[in-house]
């Protein structure tokens, strides 16, 4: 058995609830980092709709991400997930997040 680390490729949903809440702030933020190395442009956080605890959690992240061009509430899955578009990991900055706008324009869809 070997403890190189598993390579799980980075899909464009992440479905939150097998994390612990204390952990979702960081997942969150190293998940959007992922998924614009990846390419993608658009991702779907699913965080469940409760009490709108993991939702605000998740919405406070990407409102502070600096890859985050704007997010907002996926109509189709009635509050319980988050459609966030990111700007996409240029290879001469991949170390450095200078070059992502800081535009957000938060609103429902």
């Amino acid at each position: 058995m070997s403890d190189d680390p598993v390579r799980i490729p980075i899909e464009r949903e992440l479905d939150l609830h097998a994390f612990a809440p204390r952990d979702i702030p960081s997942v969150v933020e190293q998940y959007i980092d992922a998924a614009a190395a990846a390419g993608h442009d658009e991702v779907r956080l699913v965080h469940g709709r409760g009490r709108g605890v993991q939702r605000g959690i998740v919405q406070s992240v990407l409102d502070r991400h600096p890859r985050v061009l704007e997010f907002w509430d996926d109509p189709a899955a009635s509050l319980g997930a988050t459609i966030a578009r990111i700007a996409p990991l240029r290879a001469d900055t991949a170390a450095d997040h200078g070059d992502a706008p800081r535009k957000r324009d938060h609103h429902d869809r």
